[in-house]
């Protein structure tokens, strides 16, 4: 095969929140005490993910220290909890969604995503985790039952290396023997996956779940199984 190794983005690649973000907040939020409009917790939560983008573009090396990654979740849920209204303890409630969102079941893997990683096993091809992640990533994969796919799960924090710096794409190359030509880098982000995956010589592939052709510059995919037409 022309390649020998498929590296995977992990957050909105393989997995996604379940059953849902806003579901994780309205539990964490009502057995403290509060009761949210469904609404108003959705336009919250778009107030955070527009400090998360603010806050990545400033600067994103908070994703090599565990502590900075962490911090930066509670300040996003402390955000959205400002926003729907909690006065009192809204950190420590913030803490708490950052911490449910630590157990795998507050996961799963998007359709599709257990049977291609099983199937590139199958046929031998050397499939790792590449992931702006900390160190409960590991754990996650492993409660979701898919570890027996990956030869690693290499997490920024843990590696104090983040994408896209080549030097976590160097690392991965090294833990399967593969050399850049040999490997393929999937992933959500164009900025971390695609830039990230070029600068160390992989080729990249973007992954686009909306309905439509996204015009990119690279190979782009709407669906993970679409991966095993071109790897074969």
């Amino acid at each position: 095969m022309k390649y020998k190794a498929v590296f995977f983005d992990a957050g909105n690649t393989l997995l996604r929140p379940f059953p849902s973000v806003e579901h994780v907040c309205t539990e964490v939020f009502a057995r403290n005490g509060y009761r949210i409009d469904l609404d108003t917790l959705k336009e919250a939560i778009v107030a955070g993910d527009k400090y998360y983008e603010e806050r990545y573009w400033q600067d994103d090396t908070f994703w090599r220290s565990e502590e900075e990654a962490a911090a930066l979740w509670v300040d996003l849920y402390t955000l959205v909890a400002r926003k729907v209204g909690i006065n009192s303890d809204r950190r420590r409630i913030a803490k708490e969604i950052y911490d449910e969102f630590g157990f795998h079941h507050r996961w799963e893997l998007f359709p599709g995503a257990e049977s291609t990683l099983k199937e590139l096993h199958g046929i031998g091809v050397k499939v790792g985790i590449v992931s702006n992640w900390d160190s409960r990533l590991s754990d996650l994969c492993f409660g979701i039952g898919i570890t027996d796919y990956l030869e690693f799960i290499m997490c920024s924090a843990v590696v104090g290396k983040m994408k896209p710096q080549p030097e976590i794409f160097h690392m991965a190359l090294n833990r399967v023997g593969a050399k850049p030509h040999e490997a393929l880098h999937i992933g959500d982000h164009y900025y971390a996956d695609v830039l990230g995956a070029r600068s160390a010589g992989i080729t990249p592939i973007l992954i686009h779940r909306n309905n439509g052709n996204l015009k990119a510059d690279c190979e782009t995919i709407n669906d993970l199984r679409d991966l095993l037409d071109i790897i074969k």
